[in-house]
């Protein structure tokens, strides 16, 4: 059972209690002896991410181990069910997030508020499992509150303490939006750390978060997303900081996430860096994906051949709409790459391009060449920057089909290119 009493301001309202209160508190054994005082508080990620499972008590003997279930009440320090004879020795840390050494002026991920904030104390609150008192994180206080709270705790009364934090706005956020940053890949997996939240945001959310982040943290991070995710992150960073992070990871890692990129985005990283590494990578893509990547990197890269991508939809010129929406069902490429059609005949010329919003509005059977847009735009493998640039603002394209000295369908550039490439050049 749980004392709730607001002596020396242990508990607040709803039961809440911060994590720097509780350090250096006086635990008692079931005799009512002063046995040590608390240096750690406990979670175990692999039973449940938010509860409290122990504590860390400093004694005359070492470090011991007081089980949470062995915790009678918390008022004027931590009283225990048991002797402390039987609180076993800390021998370490493994399989442990210990609230004091990992988050306390640590940097984490608010996910809700897409930003990396450093962490002044955590904030824990009072609940109840299968009849028994537990102690879960509720969230960690990033503000100034938590930080007038440790600086002065000790300095001032208790009472002057706590009239003094209720005129401090807080600052939490929640634990469920919070994602931790470890750098060590041993402790990720023993504290079942993934990123999971982050990996929801839109990749240029996870983007802005990532370049706030020290290079061993970005590291980190780029190591526990799906490669998918990472691939759309690492496409909207700065092509330093894209750089960095690719050569920060093993080849085989820095393959599967590369493999998942646009290959023209892809090409373009490859080409920034030095040939061995670049090598390195390739090496270990899968052959068709190196091979289309690789032809890219043959292209100079302030040509339109350097900045098409080689995903696209493209039918012969006896295809029907049927056909295009089979062909958009099986598209493997990105969504943005299927708002134009594009036709050929069977050596490959170009022959027409379809928008997207016309194959959705006409009859299966009706042929595509008959919805084709007029006129036809589109440029050389040779074309600059500048030029193909101008294309796009001049006819308002959603795509542009670029083609070789024989008139054949190469690839095509898409407004995201076209974004890149001003981006790197401001």
């Amino acid at each position: 059972m749980w004392h709730l009493q607001p002596l020396l301001s242990i508990l607040f309202t709803m039961a809440t209690v911060s994590l720097s209160e509780l350090l250096g508190l006086t635990v008692y054994d079931a005799s009512g002896a002063a046995s040590g005082r608390v240096r750690e508080v406990a979670v175990s990620p692999q039973e449940d991410h938010s509860r409290v499972s122990q504590v860390i008590v400093k004694t005359s003997s070492g470090n011991r181990v007081l089980p949470l279930t062995a915790v009678s009440g918390i008022n004027d320090g931590i009283h225990a069910s048991t002797a402390a004879a039987e609180w076993v020795a800390a021998d370490g840390s493994e399989g442990l997030l210990l609230l004091s050494r990992d988050l306390l002026d640590q940097q984490v991920i608010d996910v809700h508020g897409r930003k990396v904030v450093r962490v002044n104390d955590v904030d824990l609150y009072h609940d109840s499992a299968q009849n028994r008192s537990v102690l879960k994180v509720g969230g960690v206080d990033v503000g100034a509150r938590g930080a007038v709270r440790r600086l002065l705790k000790g300095v001032v009364p208790a009472a002057a303490l706590k009239a003094l934090l209720l005129r401090v706005p807080p600052r939490e956020i929640p634990w469920e939006f919070v994602d931790i940053i470890e750098t060590d890949p041993a402790r990720r997996v023993k504290l079942k750390i993934s990123n999971e939240r982050l990996a929801k945001l839109h990749p240029a959310d996870i983007a802005d978060i990532v370049e706030d982040l020290a290079p061993d943290e970005r590291e980190a991070v780029f190591e526990t997303l799906e490669e998918g995710v990472a691939a759309g992150a690492l496409e909207e960073l700065a092509p330093k900081v894209q750089k960095a992070v690719l050569e920060s990871l093993d080849s085989d890692r820095a393959a599967d996430i590369v493999e998942e990129m646009q290959p023209d985005a892809a090409a373009d990283l490859l080409a920034d860096l030095s040939d061995e590494r670049s090598e390195a990578i390739l090496v270990q893509m899968q052959p068709q994906e190196r091979q289309e990547i690789s032809d890219l990197l043959e292209f100079k890269e302030n040509t339109a051949a350097g900045r098409m991508t080689t995903e696209f939809i493209a039918l012969l010129v006896s295809a029907t709409a049927h056909d295009a929406i089979e062909a958009m069902r099986n598209f493997e490429g990105r969504m943005e790459n299927m708002s134009t059609i594009y036709l050929t005949d069977s050596s490959g010329t170009l022959a027409g391009a379809v928008p997207l919003v016309k194959i959705v509005l006409a009859p299966p059977s009706t042929p595509l060449l008959g919805l084709a847009q007029e006129p036809l735009i589109s440029c050389h493998e040779g074309t600059k920057e500048t030029e193909f640039a101008e294309l796009f603002d001049k006819y308002n394209l959603l795509t542009l089909p670029v083609i070789d000295e024989h008139n054949r369908l190469a690839g095509v550039i898409t407004p995201d290119d076209v974004i890149a490439m001003l981006r790197a050049k401001m």
